[in-house]
């Protein structure tokens, strides 16, 4: 089976988010392949989870391979993968549409390009129907669904979006030449092939 295994969410965040990419993530089926992710982590000063545990980001305290769902500006919801040590998530910005296209546009709008069901934390939770509800929830089980790459892509790693602290650090990881990123990566981001 493809199926990521619970020990995959034991690694080391930034790992994480970099073998993520090329996986396949559905919810309630509808989904696709994870083009870009953002690595967090307690000593992180961007980081949801850098002041403490607190009511909002307990998900990120607690078992590995559990989501933490947020909500940012009071309209949209961001997915975050809880791994690695206490503290850490994966934020997924961006996937390519592949199943439930039609479910997708519906939520999102009928008029709606494909190339933008996806391409953003927010569009994507509203395209796959991720909300508040799915806090805490596990990804090894329904609604979640999360497969390993079949083949590992080329990775491009650059600074994480929409952020005010730690902007320099290079924690944002994407499949290197997607059309499907949220936005494209600085010409200067390090490029590198994933063993």
């Amino acid at each position: 089976m493809r199926v990521l295994p619970p020990d995959f969410y034991t690694q080391d965040v930034d790992q994480v988010a970099r073998c993520l990419i090329g996986a396949t993530l559905r919810c309630e089926g509808v989904g696709g392949v994870i083009v870009e992710t953002e690595a967090y982590d307690a000593a992180d000063p961007a980081s949801h989870s850098f002041a403490g545990r607190t009511a909002r980001n307990a998900a990120m305290f607690g078992p590995v391979g559990l989501a933490y769902v947020y909500r940012i500006y009071g309209l949209h919801h961001c997915l975050n993968i809880v791994c690695g040590v206490p503290g850490s998530a994966v934020l997924i910005r961006a996937i390519e549409p592949r199943h439930g296209i039609e479910r997708m546009r519906e939520r999102r709008g009928m008029a709606m390009r494909e190339r933008d069901l996806c391409a953003g934390p927010g569009r994507l939770c509203q395209a796959l129907g991720i909300d508040l509800a799915c806090d805490g929830a596990t990804l090894t089980q329904p609604p979640f669904e999360l497969e390993r790459p079949v083949a590992m892509p080329p990775i491009v790693i650059g600074p994480r979006i929409g952020i005010t602290r730690a902007v320099d650090r290079p924690r944002r990881f994407g499949w290197a030449g997607s059309p499907w990123l949220s936005k494209a990566f600085p010409t200067n981001s390090a490029a590198s092939q994933q063993e």
